[in-house]
């Protein structure tokens, strides 16, 4: 029999059955399509050894005036600025206590030091830094007191706990000579509070507003995460924590200095108290408040855009004499996030669409309905690749070019029934654009961390999944590989080397792709077999001798499991399926494999260090073997 090419569509769907999908892709992890063809994709690459705290939802990468290239990275304990692999803290203060206000006590034998200071309005986790503490007498001395140090717990609204620890963050026990209370010239300097790294369900009386749900019955909320929206204005950092203030960090103050409101910056006229995102336009530098406050009041309205005046960060008067203004939109019940796009600024409420385009004075920014009846799952669900807006929905993935369309998905149901909707604002987008693709990270049903991802390979019009764990994402731009954020609390580049070097430690990474079932005749005969010409290359692999295993899995039926043993999964007792390993550099010759079944499925599984392939038209010598 003349050798049969596999000719297999670019793209996994997981829409149809195995069988009614004949000649496509159903199964995959850490694998793409270039130019039609699977490949495994890059590895990735910590950028330092060094550290920061909390979860990363955020990142901004600019360069300065001085040409220094700064990374901020928000995560739901602080806000940090990156260069050179370290990690500066310029988290906001709340509040800076008077010399003195502040002192300490501790006990022989335990860590613990109980701080006093009076309506201290500091919560379980929170940051403080003390300065112009002496010693206690014993072993705490001034520098194991003044440090940044995360609060344990708050008995009272006059005293709280910390744990001791020297410099190196090696904890310290007190002796029986530290009795003495940190002197009179302490002081403690607050930062903002921090933020949830999940979304935490709240059910009863303390959840939602007042009136909520039924008389007698509590209504459902959620504690939110913290999520970061962050600009840069001209030089210099402006960021918001959602649902708190407006910040800037001053790039010519140096690293070692932190934001400050941008209401305490001279001249400052009305800034807005309170915001869920903050964006400046690339159309005359205005800067856009969403879901934030009316002028004289602190209440927050989740429907109301600001702006500041044209070129200005401080200016928030509306006056003749300049371009600041506001607007509330009428569709929806609250904005989820906003975007620049191509001469206009987008806004996704929980229901429509906006386009926001400058037209100027009296009116300066004009709003029109886009899109009705759609949704958005979170503030970071929006990637923008080659003039058009990619997100995904609470149920559906949709584009904007000018118009909304819904994207034919081949994997909705797949992600979909499986997406954990109680943390649907981890879900977060970023884009490849060497590669023309979206991705989209998501926890799956049973998970409340990120665990999964979709990809849209916009340029191909096709859709790959896998497992990955990221928290935030930054294509390449002023840098050579696009960033991502860990759980491990560092950033690695992706696409740079082979395998996983998120720690000091390489780790192989494993990609595999199975296809649909495939048959001859329809199914009318059972086929048999005996050998096989891959078409694997191992381009860009830095291991002496690379492999991924080509295996063909053969079915009785196309209703039926694996003709393997059941240690693999089937129901036979003779081991049925054969797979292969092809330890080359290039291509595999021929793998003599003996394999029979009424279907079958070819599967490429790579699982060593230093591999990379690339998938051609394997071909196969199979032939009639009987119905029965």
């Amino acid at each position: 029999m003349p050798l049969r090419k596999l000719v297999l569509s670019p793209g996994v769907n997981r829409e149809k059955t195995s069988y009614s999908n004949e000649n496509s892709w159903v199964e995959c992890d850490k694998v793409r399509f270039r130019q039609g063809y699977a490949e495994r994709i890059g590895g990735w690459t910590r950028i330092s050894s060094s550290t920061f705290l909390g979860i990363c939802r955020s990142l901004l990468n600019w360069i300065s005036l001085g040409g220094a290239n700064y990374l901020s990275v928000g995560t739901h304990l602080k806000m940090y600025i990156s260069q050179g692999g370290a990690y500066y803290d310029i988290t906001p203060l709340r509040a800076t206590t008077s010399a003195g206000d502040v002192t300490f006590s501790a006990s022989s034998g335990s860590s613990t030091i109980t701080v006093t200071d009076s309506s201290h309005e500091a919560l379980v986790n929170d940051f403080v830094t003390f300065s112009g503490a002496a010693t206690l007498g014993g072993v705490i001395t001034a520098d194991v007191l003044n440090q940044n140090y995360q609060i344990l717990t708050t008995p009272n609204a006059n005293t709280y706990t910390i744990s001791a620890k020297d410099t190196s963050g090696t904890s310290v026990s007190a002796n029986g000579n530290d009795n003495g209370n940190g002197g009179g010239s302490i002081v403690g300097a607050y930062e903002i509070a921090v933020g949830a790294n999940i979304a935490i369900p709240i059910v009863g009386w303390s959840a939602g507003t007042f009136g909520d749900g039924t008389w007698g019955n509590g209504t459902s909320s959620n504690l939110s995460l913290r999520l970061w929206s962050q600009a840069t204005f001209g030089q210099d950092l402006v960021f918001a924590p959602r649902g708190g203030a407006l910040y800037r960090w001053n790039a010519a103050a140096g690293l070692s200095t932190r934001a400050a409101l941008v209401s305490s910056l001279g001249g400052a006229s009305n800034v807005p108290t309170i915001t869920n995102m903050v964006l400046i336009s690339d159309v005359s530098r205005f800067v856009f408040c969403f879901g934030t406050n009316t002028i004289g009041t602190a209440a927050q309205d989740p429907l109301l855009i600001r702006w500041s005046d044209q070129e200005s960060l401080v200016n928030w008067t509306p006056a003749a004499t300049n371009q600041a203004g506001s607007i509330r939109l009428s569709n929806g019940s609250s904005i989820k996030t906003a975007r620049q796009a191509r001469q206009e600024v987008l806004v996704w409420t929980d229901s429509s669409l906006y386009a926001l385009q400058y037209v100027g004075a009296p009116i300066v920014w004009s709003s029109q309905l886009v899109g009705q009846h759609t949704s958005i799952a979170s503030q970071n669900a929006v990637g923008y690749a080659n003039g058009v807006s990619y997100w995904m929905g609470m149920d559906k993935f949709y584009s904007y070019d000018g118009s909304v369309r819904q994207l034919r998905c081949d994997l909705r149901r797949h992600v979909f029934n499986n997406i954990n909707a109680s943390q649907m604002d981890q879900v977060f987008a970023g884009t490849v654009e060497a590669f023309h693709e979206v991705w989209w990270f998501y926890c799956s049903v049973n998970s409340n961390t990120i665990d999964k991802y979709i990809v849209y390979n916009y340029e191909q019009d096709i859709w790959y999944y896998g497992t990955l764990t990221r928290t935030a994402w930054l294509d390449s731009g002023l840098q050579d590989f696009p960033l991502a954020a860990t759980y491990s609390n560092n950033i690695v580049e992706h696409e740079k080397g082979v395998d996983n070097n998120e720690t000091a430690t390489p780790a192989a990474i494993t990609a595999t792709i199975s296809s649909a079932q495939f048959d001859i005749d329809d199914g009318n005969n059972f086929g048999f077999v005996n050998r096989v010409i891959p078409d694997i290359t191992f381009e860009g692999s830095t291991a002496d001798n690379p492999s991924a295993t080509l295996s063909l899995l053969p079915f009785n039926n196309s209703g039926s499991g694996i003709n393997s043993p059941a240690s693999e999964g089937g129901s036979n007792s003779g081991a049925i399926t054969r797979s292969a390993s092809a330890p080359v550099e290039k291509y595999t010759e021929r793998l003599d494999i003996r394999v029979r079944g009424r279907q079958m499925s070819l599967k490429i599984e790579s699982t060593g260090a230093g591999v990379l392939w690339q998938l051609g038209s394997p071909r196969i010598d199979i032939r009639p073997d009987g119905r029965r």
